[in-house]
């Protein structure tokens, strides 16, 4: 490959790395785990250039190297354990930081759990799922990126749109970050933390809220319960500070307690209160307040 040829890979791959990044976060639910995916896909299209005699378009020749670069680090490590229920899921998937500025179609597309419904998919579903109702691809670019026969990609979609259904809440019921009532939410919990209220903390969950945190099995499904496992991490009014902030598509908040970086909080808001809360206890994902 001579320099004016990658020159062109570059420019190409770059025009396309956020959409691979989030594509490849859909796909392996993890932040840390999509960037290496999007590397290994440069890596593959720098080899793979003086193969590639276009007869596709680059960027579904990148989709194909990425889609198969995450499907290779699928079966690597095999199917990851789930607790029982879409909603624990959500608590074994990274953040991923958003722009508000995102579409809002893009901003769906990486809510915690649609892609935490997604990891109940087997991989290739997954990728059929992604690639025909996420990024527009048709059936037969679809069967070209995976292998598969049109009458193959149509079987496997229509498996896919079933289990997801069944495992992620309806799009339509989940509230926007800029919308009011979403916001009005973010501000009373952030209110019922900061003073260390039980109360205004009952106040804004739903009967069927969930308590989840990341990288762990623990988690409490149902009002009460969340209360119970809440409520005795509260302290004392000013232990925790809590700032705004955008993750998945969704309302969140940096957290500091007594003054030290904590990690962030994930909220899933809808019109009759909050369904989901995914805690991320990592100081390294606060965002500077």
């Amino acid at each position: 490959m001579d320099t004016a040829e990658a020159g062109t890979l570059t420019e190409a791959f770059d025009r396309e790395r956020r959409g691979l990044l989030a594509h490849a976060y859909r796909m392996l639910g993890a932040r840390d785990d999509a960037e290496d995916a999007v590397q290994e896909t440069y890596l593959r299209a720098l080899r793979g250039w003086n193969g590639f005699r276009q007869q596709s378009s680059v960027r579904t020749w990148l989709y194909r190297i990425a889609t198969n670069a995450c499907l290779t680090a699928l079966d690597g490590r095999g199917r990851r354990a789930l607790p029982s229920g879409a909603d624990g899921a959500q608590g074994w998937i990274g953040p991923f930081p958003t722009d508000p500025a995102d579409s809002v179609t893009e901003r769906e597309s990486v809510r915690l759990a649609f892609v935490a419904g997604l990891q109940y998919l087997p991989a290739r579903q997954r990728a059929v799922l992604l690639l025909r109702d996420v990024l527009a691809f048709s059936a037969a670019e679809t069967g070209e990126i995976l292998g598969l026969s049109v009458p193959a990609v149509k079987s496997a979609l229509q498996r896919a749109r079933q289990r997801i259904d069944e495992v992620a809440p309806r799009r339509d019921e989940v509230l926007e970050p800029d919308d009011p009532r979403a916001r009005e939410l973010l501000a009373k919990y952030m209110a019922a933390w900061e003073a260390a209220d039980p109360v205004a903390f009952r106040e804004v969950l739903r009967a069927d809220a969930s308590i989840q945190q990341s990288g762990s099995a623990t988690w409490a499904s149902g009002r009460d319960a969340c209360l119970d496992l809440a409520v005795p991490a509260m302290g004392a009014p000013g232990d925790w500070r809590m700032t705004p902030a955008i993750v998945n598509g969704q309302p969140g908040v940096s957290v500091w307690w007594r003054g030290d970086a904590y990690g962030m909080a994930v909220l899933t808001p809808t019109p009759s209160g909050i369904l989901a809360i995914t805690l991320f206890p990592d100081a390294a994902l606060v965002l500077p307040s």
